[in-house]
């Protein structure tokens, strides 16, 4: 049987603006939801996700005082504001197919609500499509990465209000029509199902004080739904040939143990993630919806015609991430938990290694995924991330041997390799992050992705200087075959 990756797999690296592009005050540039998150080096390891878990009032309105002392590493990134030429080239180097981006939307309407765009932000996108098509790599966009603007939190409440549609689809109206030419490839909400964990930086809900969290998740979920058909629709109308994707964090999740109810637990724990995904892949909710949303107190508001709207515009294709798996228990906590696995918790799975941030790591798994991705929707998938976030050092020669980022990679694309032979429908992988940029969860710069080193601490200090790990050279080598040499 072969193992080949199709002709024209599209090989390269995945990232967000917030967390890539610095500049977050330049050319117009608006606060969005992502500028809010601090980092303190004082703050206890265990602690580090408390923030990306929540947010409080008071420190939404700290971070809008120029006067505060904290340090907001999501609005320095990287700097590949003022660097993208460079690294854009660096990723051509290695032979970029593709590059998985994002579009700050506080850099084109930098409150979210205006009706004229800000012609800056229009602008430099333009200069880093144009860039990508110079060195034939082809850009895939996502729309919202959890980039939307502050002031549609502070002002409208966030995804619970209706208005936010409007504002979402003006928003990707604009920049559809501003790069028809450059951008075929495009992905409405990223990781949409992560609004069960994270709601703050999701759909724009501040958790504290509220009397029903979930009705406000699930009515900013359903009004993404409608948000994500309306872009649909006018991508396709904008941009001929043009393919829409869907987005969601998806980890694949085992029993425990054969008792039933740890087998109930774990089909249900799974079938609440797909949620997202079958609506904007098969465009209606399923059947079982209705209990999971009565049993969670949630009565949505639909308007008139947003299930023909949602049965009319499905996506075109799935993407997902994929970093890890968990183990699921009806009674978890009589059992040790595997506290880094970030999107559900989880058992610890003593079969499976871990890395330095207990994410368990299953390069099987994403073959399972694949295949259980692949089979409920029939649609093609795209890989928009998967990585290994460690410590890197830095030998006195400069050189960096990540031979554990390899090692890592190369069980991964093993194990898509056994996926694309079991007949999944795949024609894209992104790694995240291709260059260190800081970390969504624990806002560190420390938490490495990159098959290039940017000289940065967690504090924001260095030179920024960009220089090739070992694992360059090994990417290089794998796109460059086709996926075929994983050798040493």
């Amino acid at each position: 049987m072969s193992k080949a990756f199709p002709e024209g797999f599209l090989w390269g690296g995945a990232t967000a603006a917030n967390q890539l592009e610095g500049a977050w005050n330049a050319d117009g540039k608006g606060l969005s939801v992502s500028d809010v998150y601090t980092f303190d080096v004082t703050t206890p390891k265990a602690r580090w996700l408390d923030q990306w878990l929540g947010m409080t009032h008071q420190q939404v309105a700290e971070a809008q005082d120029p006067n505060s002392t904290k340090y907001y590493p999501k609005r320095n990134g990287n700097d590949f504001y003022h660097h993208y030429k460079e690294d854009i080239a660096l990723f051509a180097e290695m032979g970029f197919k593709c590059f998985r981006m994002s579009i700050a939307w506080t850099r084109i309407f930098p409150r979210g609500d205006e009706t004229t765009p800000n012609e800056a932000g229009l602008a430099f996108y333009d200069d880093v499509f144009n860039t990508l098509r110079q060195h034939g790599i082809e850009p895939i966009v996502s729309l919202s990465h959890y980039e939307m603007p502050l002031a549609l939190v502070t002002d409208y409440g966030g995804w619970p209000n209706r208005q936010v549609v409007d504002f979402y689809v003006r928003f990707a109206t604009t920049v559809f029509t501003r790069y028809r030419k450059q951008v075929k490839y495009w992905m409405t909400f990223n990781e949409i199902n992560c609004v069960k964990h994270h709601p703050y930086v999701s759909v724009g809900v501040i958790e504290e004080d509220h009397p029903n969290i979930e009705q406000d998740k699930y009515q900013g979920a359903h009004h993404q739904f409608v948000a994500s058909a309306l872009a649909t629709k006018a991508c396709h109308a904008i941009i001929p040939g043009s393919q829409v994707g869907c987005m969601i964090s998806y980890q694949i999740l085992y029993p425990n143990t054969c008792h039933p109810d740890d087998q109930l637990a774990c089909e249900e724990a799974q079938r609440v993630s797909l949620f997202f995904s079958d609506v904007q892949a098969r465009g209606y909710y399923p059947s079982w919806a209705k209990r999971m949303l009565a049993e969670k107190g949630v009565v949505l508001k639909m308007a008139v015609g947003d299930e023909e709207i949602l049965r009319q515009y499905p996506v075109d294709y799935v993407s997902f991430s994929y970093y890890m798996s968990s183990t699921i228990s009806a009674h978890p906590e009589k059992l040790q938990g595997a506290t880094g696995n970030l999107i559900t918790g989880g058992i610890r799975n003593p079969y499976l290694e871990t890395s330095d941030w207990g994410w368990q790591i299953d390069p099987k798994g994403l073959r399972l995924a694949l295949n259980q991705l692949y089979d409920r929707y029939q649609k093609p998938l795209f890989i928009a991330e998967n990585g290994l976030g460690a410590v890197d050092e830095v030998n006195p020669d400069g050189s960096i041997n990540d031979d554990y980022r390899i090692d890592y990679l190369r069980q991964h694309i093993e194990q898509i390799q056994e996926a694309i032979a079991d007949g999944v429908d795949l024609f894209g992988y992104t790694w995240w992050g291709p260059i260190d940029v800081v970390s969504a969860g624990t806002a560190q710069m420390s938490k490495r992705y990159g098959f290039i080193y940017v000289d940065q601490d967690d504090m924001g200090n260095g030179t920024l200087a960009r220089s090739r790990k070992k694992s360059f050279w090994w990417y290089k080598k794998v796109i460059a075959s086709n996926g075929q040499d994983l050798s040493d």
